[in-house]
């Protein structure tokens, strides 16, 4: 039996998504996603044009980069997050994806998910949530400033028919981090001892991830 589905999922999926997205991640990806880590199965690209044309004679998916425009609203959307390795603008078939919001509680921040606002220019990320996302998708430089606020604040204002709730603004302010993150150039930097040294930008999975994720299954099964 498949695990309800999380109030961070269930928010997402509610925003401006087309029917097609919503049918690839709830049919597609999520049935046999691993509960564990979030991973999807190896993704293979004619059963989902198959499940996404469903008994329409037209077939209005034949493609496999069509699937992989709808993973990047998926992305947008926070519901899929997909691995510095894998290049959506190529084929992606046999890869595997992750689901971040497979494990996602609400216990600590249900009232994130209510009420949709547009962006306005004293947005803030929410300090506890964004702690616990970048963790969860692996970013390695967890850090960032006033600019990085600006630059998305300045993105989403032109935007003003978009509207999202506090959860879903953090969750895709961190998805904008990551995608900086693993940007050809970007040189994020760490303290060793009393050197500092650059640090190979990219993603990765730590202990702190690892406990999240069960912390969260936990929580997901007594639900």
């Amino acid at each position: 039996m498949s695990l309800a589905y999380t109030d961070a999922e269930l928010a997402a999926l509610s925003s401006p998504l087309s029917n097609a997205a919503r049918v690839l991640y709830m049919l597609g990806l999520r049935p046999s996603a691993n509960r564990d880590t979030g991973a999807t199965q190896p993704v293979q690209y004619k059963p989902l044009l198959d499940l996404l044309n469903g008994d329409s004679k037209s077939e209005d998916f034949l493609r496999g980069r069509q699937i992989n425009s709808l993973l990047r609203h998926l992305e947008d959307a926070g519901l899929v997050s997909v691995p510095s390795t894998i290049d959506l603008t190529h084929s992606i078939n046999g890869m595997s994806l992750v689901l971040p919001l497979l494990h996602a509680t609400s216990d600590n921040f249900s009232s994130l998910h209510t009420s949709p606002t547009p962006m306005s220019t004293q947005w803030k990320p929410t300090n506890a949530l964004f702690d616990e996302l970048v963790v969860l998708v692996g970013i390695i430089d967890k850090t960032y400033d006033e600019h990085d606020v600006g630059e998305f604040i300045a993105y989403w204002l032109g935007k003003p028919h978009q509207r999202f709730t506090q959860f879903q603004w953090t969750q895709k302010f961190v998805n904008n981090l990551k995608q900086k993150r693993i940007k050809s150039g970007y040189h994020p930097t760490a303290q060793i001892g009393t050197q500092t040294v650059k640090v190979e930008a990219g993603l990765e999975a730590d202990d702190n991830a690892k406990a999240l994720v069960e912390k969260y299954a936990t929580t997901v099964k007594k639900t």
